[in-house]
């Protein structure tokens, strides 16, 4: 009996030492910071015995001995961590822009790197963000080949790529645009990207091109602006004072909190310039709140909120000899009317990720936005309301097909939108001089029922381990109802109807192939299409023209991205040619009424490429340059208006070459700097091409020190210049613009001299 108990005693405390040892471990997973991708095959090293273990493919690990850790995979920064027992941690990767062609792109939902795409995608990095101030959009968008911003002031611009979007007279249309999974494009496919504060921005990742079925099948391709997510395991405030000519003032307060499984993130700005121009004063307050939660292995919630609140006035465009005699001043009835925009504009989503299998998951999200505009102009007082709401969610998962890698997505987005709006007489002629606009009788009242929906469905096909096939299907329904609250009479006839499109259907092909580890080769061939907004389709007698067609077109591309075999020179290179039908025109009628024609045919045939060299890669120093040029062959097919056959012009508001160059400078003492100068060629304002911009050349500079004052504090002042050669150009053109009341046409839109920029920011980490 005794030799029975001890047996007992001995099983149970080596019971208790096996079940002891059994928790004396550590697990986590491994994901992409931005995305919250599972990151497969990381090397997990530990710093003081050098052993070395793999995340799996799903990004899982274990390992059973504490320590601090290095995590290392291509295309991403390494990151140090103490890890204990007993833990459970979610370890976030961060993109290295360095890497260019192993970073792992989410353009389709289905991550993969660079490197293996079969669209032609450009990503700017936080570095890239960083090489400018931290409050014009216009230099960091337009140092990537095939997207031009033109800038008339900071609440002013027009972004086109590949030349989609150039004929819009005011703003950015034809684009497509998504905050994380918000859209930022309204139902009537306008796009406004240049409120948001650049210090929430992790990096853009931008489609060009009709390629992404995911996202709508735009003609010009897709913007994701990635806001910076909330960083698990650390708390640390970021601020930052910057300063500038023209009285610009700026501060920002960046604050990251997290823990094993939460982390939260709160970015406050708040700017003000009073510009280069008379009437030109800008003012803007935002708030970007961001969180993620890690429920279970399968289970995750993030939550993304952001508020802008801006007043800014709007000196508009000039004529000719304006533009060159006194390019400071307003267009003269802008400053009588003292015209401005005060807007106030909010987005809300929730996204929830749901890991079925480890072969499965599905990512859903909900999402709400609001825009609320007053804009006094010296036609009409404009007042306007915009409500959305919308749900995109999808299925993603892998598996084999005749021993074939499959990866699959497929799902749908809903969106709908409410937009009210007001116009009013504007009786500033009616009061002395200095009066500003003041609010008259009602001139219309309407609200517009926009919503459409995307279903779509794509794979990729690993063929063999160096082939990947791309297929793709989205289909899209588009309608809008027009309500006429005003009051209805001969002089002003009842606008109210509808107009839905045709079920539009736009499939994609595409196919790359690593010749080496160097080298890879990639074509496509898709289908888009851009929507017309409601106003385009009123007639001057009210009614709605039910016989236009949307703009739909065939992108046809081939390239090569690729390094180096000593890794320094890294390169992307495609050509393309985008073939659009029926184009839409808009005909002016009167000083703010234009109708919609469908005119001919546009071909859009253009050369990108992008070359990235590292000179000098030590621990004391490195230097690096870029190039990037764009090629813009686009022409008037087949356009015939009236009378005028504008056939085999240029198309207007684009320039045939962009050329961008620069190099950064660091330096181990705590010294960087980088110059960048751009080549913009001259382009058509009107589209009998009788009239064309100059061509210009701008070059930008900073330069700043950065020290760990501490172990937790660290310092970073800067000082820049803009425009160094104070180069006299048109920062935006507006094209075909007409002159009214014996007035000259204004054309113009100049841009800033010399200017300086300068600041401080302090990171502490806790």
């Amino acid at each position: 009996m005794f030799y029975r108990a001890k047996n007992i005693i001995i099983f149970t405390l080596f019971g208790l030492v096996l079940s002891s040892y059994g928790q004396s471990k550590i697990t986590g997973k491994i994901i992409d910071s931005y995305s919250n991708t599972a990151l497969g095959y990381v090397e997990i090293i530990n710093i003081n015995t050098q052993k070395t273990t793999t995340s799996n493919l799903d990004g899982s690990f274990e390992i059973l001995e504490e320590g601090l850790y290095t995590f290392n995979k291509k295309g991403y920064a390494v990151k140090n961590l103490k890890l204990l027992f007993n833990h459970n941690y979610t370890i976030q990767l961060e993109l290295n822009p360095s890497a260019l062609n192993e970073i792992i792109v989410h353009a389709n939902h289905i991550p993969k790197a660079l490197k293996k795409a079969t669209a032609s995608i450009s990503i700017i990095s936080s570095k890239d963000i960083k090489r400018s101030n931290n409050t014009d959009f216009a230099p960091i968008l337009n140092r990537t080949p095939g997207v031009f911003m033109q800038s008339g002031a900071l609440n002013t611009n027009r972004i086109t790529i590949r030349g989609i979007g150039s004929r819009n007279l005011f703003g950015t249309s034809k684009i497509r645009a998504y905050f994380k999974d918000i859209p930022l494009t309204n139902g009537s496919g306008e796009t406004n990207i240049e409120d948001f504060e650049l210090a929430s921005i992790s990096n853009f990742e931008i489609t060009k091109g009709a390629f992404s079925s995911i996202y709508g099948a735009g003609l010009g391709g897709v913007v994701q602006l990635k806001p910076q997510h909330s960083f698990l395991n650390q708390s640390d405030l970021n601020t930052e004072f910057s300063f500038g000519a023209f009285g610009l003032t700026k501060g920002v307060i960046n604050l990251n909190h997290g823990s094993r499984k939460n982390s939260f993130r709160a970015v406050f700005s708040k700017t003000h310039s009073d510009g280069y121009r008379d009437n030109n004063e800008y003012d803007r307050q935002t708030f970007t709140l961001s969180s993620n939660h890690y429920l279970n292995k399968n289970n995750e919630i993030s939550f993304l909120a952001s508020y802008i609140d801006l007043k800014a006035f709007i000196p508009s465009s000039l004529n000719e000899n304006d533009y060159i005699n006194t390019p400071k001043s307003a267009a003269f009835t802008w400053e009588q009317t003292q015209g401005y925009e005060d807007t106030k504009r909010g987005v809300f989503g929730a996204s929830w990720k749901h890991n079925y299998t480890s072969n499965i998951q599905q990512v859903s999200s909900v999402f709400t936005s609001f825009r609320n505009t007053y804009e006094p102009r010296p036609f009409n007082i404009l007042d306007e309301n915009t409500l959305a709401i919308g749900i995109r969610s999808r299925l993603l998962g892998n598996s084999k097909l005749f021993d074939k890698n499959l990866y699959w997505t497929f799902g749908g987005e809903f969106f709908k939108d409410i937009y009210k709006y007001k116009t009013f007489e504007n009786l500033y002629e009616d009061f002395p001089s200095g009066t500003g606009s003041v609010k008259g009788d009602k001139l219309s009242n309407f609200k517009e029922k926009r919503n459409y929906y995307n279903v779509f469905a794509e794979t990729n096909i690993e063929a063999t381990n160096k082939t990947t096939l791309t297929f793709g299907l989205n289909l899209n329904k588009t309608a809008y109802n027009l309500e006429d609250h005003f009051i209805i009479s001969d002089d002003n006839p009842d606008q109210s109807g509808q107009f839905k499109f045709k079920n539009i259907v736009s499939p994609k092909l595409g196919a790359s192939h690593l010749f080496s580890k160097n080298l890879s080769v990639f074509s496509s061939i898709s289908h888009g299409f851009s929507p017309i907004s409601l106003n385009e389709t009123l007639l001057p007698d009210g009614q709605i023209n039910t016989n236009l067609k949307p703009e739909t077109g065939w992108n046809f591309e081939i390239g090569a991205r690729g390094t180096t075999s000593n890794n320094k020179l890294h390169y992307n290179i495609s050509i393309y040619r985008l073939d659009i039908k029926n184009l839409l025109v808009s005909r002016r009628t009167a000083q703010d009424e234009f109708i919609g024609i469908n005119a001919g045919r546009t071909q859009h045939d253009g050369l990108e490429l992008a070359l990235n060299y590292n000179w000098i890669e030590k621990d004391n120093i490195s230097i690096n340059t870029f190039i990037n040029y764009t090629h813009n062959n686009f022409i008037f097919k087949e356009f015939i208006e009236d009378t005028n056959n504008f056939s085999g012009n240029n198309l207007t508001g684009v320039p045939k070459n962009i050329f961008n160059a620069g190099m950064d400078l660091n330096l181990t003492l705590g010294f960087y700097g980088n110059i960048n100068y751009q080549y913009v060629g001259s382009m058509p304002i009107t589209d009998s091409n009788s009239l064309y911009s100059d061509s210009y050349n701008l070059t930008n500079l900073k330069i700043g020190y950065q020290e760990n004052l501490n172990k937790t504090l660290k310092l970073n002042v800067f000082f820049g210049l803009n425009n160094i050669f104070d180069e006299k150009y048109a920062s935006q053109i507006l094209i075909n613009a007409s002159g009214f009341g014996g007035n000259l046409p204004r054309y113009f839109y100049p841009g800033n001299p010399v200017n300086y920029f300068g600041g401080i920011n302090l990171n502490c980490i806790f």
